[in-house]
Order: C-alpha cells, then structure tokens, then sequence
C-alpha cells in the first residue's frame, strides 16, 4: 500500500503555501522523518518530514507549486524499506527490485516504473502513445487513475490546454548582484510568499489605521553603564550576554501598564484590551523581516528575556522560526539602529495599535544643569493608531519608556 504525503494543516491565518524545494527524487529512498520539501508560507519556511521510511514513487507536485492544507503532494512505497540496506542511492537500485520486495503487482509496477528512471511517470499505455504523437510532456500532467496514474483522457486535457503547466509559479531565485553591475541590465525575480504577505500587511496598515508618529530622545548613558558594570557577571550566572534590547522590552511593558490603551487593538467597532503583554521583537532574516514574538513579557526575568531574544535572532538566520512564535503580538518593537538608522517612522503591525521605533546611539552635545555635556543619545520613534490613542497617551506612553531607560531603578521599584 502506498503511503500519501499530503501538506499539513495550516494555521487559520495561513490559507496555502508554495512548495520550495524537494530534497529527493522518485526512485529515491527515504528514512522516517527525513525533510522531503519545504514549504513556504507567508509567515516561516516549514520542514515536511516523511511519514514513514521507502522509496518515493512519486512527486504529484513540483517545486514553486501553490498547495494548500491537506493536498496530496507525493506518494511512498513503504513496502521497499525491507531490502534497503542503507537509504544512498546505491543501495536504492537493489532496494526497489520487484521481485525482491514488492507485495502487490500494482507495487511492483510502480517501483518498476521508478527503477527505470527518477522521472518515469506512471501512466497507462495508452496515454504513453498519445503523449509521444501529440509532444505532451508526462511529467507535467496530473494523473486521475488509480495511485495518480495518468490516463489517456489526462494527455487529452494537457493538450486541450497546454497553457495550464505554465501557470505554476517558479520558486524564487536569488537576485544575481554581479549581473547587475553590467552596463544597463535588468533582472525580474518572483517575490517570496514571506515578501508578499508583508508587502500586503503594509499596506493594509497604511489604509485601515490612522498613523500618526510621535518622538523623543533617551540618554542611553545609564543603561550602558548599568551594562558595562554587570554584563560579565549577567554572562556567567545566566549564559547569556547583556543586550539593551532586554532593558527596552522591559521599558515598555512598565510603559503599558500605566497606559493600557497603548496595548490595546482594533477590532471593527471594538477596542480590545489586553491583560497580557506579548512583545514582538523585529528580525532580519535571509528572507526578509520577520516578528517573532516573547510571551507573557510582564512574566519574565531580564535574563529569560535576553535568552529568548537571543535564540529568536539565530533560528531567524536558520529558518526555524516555527508558525506559532510568529502569531500574535500586541505591541512591537523594532530596532532599525542595528543597521545605522538614525531617525525613522515605524510602521504599526496590524491589528497591534503602536510600535516603537529604535535608532542608532550617537554621542551628541547636550545641556545639563547649564553645562554642555557629550552623551550617548538615541531617538526613539512611537507610531500609533489615532483611531484608539490619543495624544497625550501616546506620548507619555513614550516618555515613560524614556524614563525607565534614563532611570533603570524604576523597573524595580514599579514608579
């Protein structure tokens, strides 16, 4: 019996996803677990394990093809496992042998048609010839017999409408930068899913909220010193470094609680407030930016905090950020200072109603006390929705994360 590789289910947020890249071929042998394909979505790249050790005698859909939750992608014939003495490719030809291990003649036809070529497509003789006379290419027409066999009125169909194969998006390639550095090239590149679905929650930000943005500056001289005086020791009790990013998701949830509106959200006539504090901390990744989110922030120390900002950052770069640490989230914080940004307005991450915006640290003249002093400064940016937050909240929402970075102690003391 031949075991289905369908998609897995897909969060309700997520409606379909598009196939990568496959890591093996039909004729190949698979081990349990081993990472068939990668799926993208709009939020993380999914790993789809083999439900069960064999040869795959199928692929039904090819790389860059939309599928959703469910839909059968590929077919394993676990029956070849027994005479596979290891899963190299050398190993799989003795492996496949009909005689050897298939149960069924149907088994054997199959793991036949694979033996003689990854790319041999099971089809009925019929549709063969017809494929040969009208140039019909097998490998690109979907099988509606018995086990995904192609039929002769399959070959029909193709070829009453060639244009469908076409159709199926290509997986997207990376830019080729040298390229670019001709004389006047050009060069089109497919968006990614990950791409798409954050160029379209920008834009639905930017037409359903009324954002408005408003700044300040915090003298981060305090913090550093804090940091500095402690971060070997921090390191050693904890085993994880010092950041500042764990002072500003601190800051801002002793900032919301004293104006809940700030961590509140829109939905239609509604305004839902939140009795928890779930902060998103904005990611760069290879494929692009991502918010995975620490739960319970008001829950947790300075240390657990660092630690999950910590390894957020490096399954980021791996692409093992998983569907869940990505839902959610009821205020943001991005920090475009990593990459030099001295000033910028932050775009809120619908149904979230504010996001605070991070800049570089720059040492700049200041007045205190009537003396010219040089103090690391940072500009700190809040855009919010007008819609919900007023003015006065959403300022002094922002001079109480200030002041909680200028002044540390008040974090411990709730002031």
């Amino acid at each position: 019996m031949l075991i289905e590789v369908k998609v897995p289910q897909l969060p309700e947020s997520v409606s379909e996803a598009t196939l990568v890249t496959w890591h093996k071929k039909p004729g190949e042998y698979v081990n349990r677990d081993e990472n068939l394909i990668d799926l993208e979505t709009d939020k993380v790249v999914l790993e789809l394990p083999a439900p069960q050790a064999g040869v795959i005698v199928e692929i039904v859909e090819q790389d860059g093809a939309t599928v959703t939750s469910g839909q059968l992608i590929a077919r394993i014939d676990p029956t070849a496992q027994a005479g596979a003495a290891a899963p190299a490719a050398s190993a799989v030809t003795a492996a496949v042998s009909p005689v050897a291990t298939a149960a069924t003649p149907e088994a054997a036809a199959v793991i036949a048609s694979a033996q003689a070529g990854h790319n041999q497509v099971m089809a009925m003789p019929a549709a063969r010839k017809l494929a040969a006379e009208t140039g019909v290419d097998l490998t690109a027409v979907k099988g509606s017999g018995r086990d995904g066999r192609v039929l002769k009125e399959d070959v029909q169909n193709a070829k009453a409408a060639p244009a469908a194969a076409a159709a199926r998006p290509a997986a997207p390639s990376p830019v080729n930068v040298a390229a670019l550095l001709g004389e006047r090239p050009e060069q089109r590149v497919a968006m990614s899913r990950l791409r798409q679905r954050v160029a379209e929650r920008l834009l639905e930000s930017q037409q359903t909220n009324a954002i408005l943005t408003t700044f300040n500056e915090v003298n981060m001289k305090p913090v550093m010193d804090l940091r500095a005086q402690y971060k070997d020791r921090f390191e050693k009790a904890h085993g994880v470094k010092l950041g500042f990013m764990g002072f500003f998701v601190k800051a801002v949830v002793h900032a919301l609680k004293k104006y809940p509106i700030v961590n509140a959200s829109v939905d239609g006539t509604d305004i839902v407030y939140h009795g928890y504090f779930d902060i998103g901390v904005a990611v760069g990744s290879p494929r692009g930016l991502v918010v995975p989110i620490i739960r319970n922030a008001d829950q947790l120390s300075l240390a657990d905090i660092e630690r999950q900002i910590a390894d957020f950052g490096k399954r980021a770069q791996e692409g093992k950020l998983t569907m869940e640490e990505l839902t959610g989230g009821t205020y943001t914080i991005s920090n475009g200072g990593t990459f030099g940004s001295m000033m910028s307005t932050p775009i809120i991450n619908p149904p979230q109603a504010a996001i605070l915006g991070m800049h570089a640290t720059r040492e700049r003249a200041m007045v205190e006390n009537g003396q010219v002093v040089v103090r690391p400064m940072m500009y700190l940016a809040q855009s919010y929705d007008h819609r919900i937050i007023d003015g006065r909240e959403a300022v002094l929402s922002l001079v109480a994360v200030k002041d909680a970075i200028e002044d540390p102690a008040r974090l411990l003391l709730d002031l």
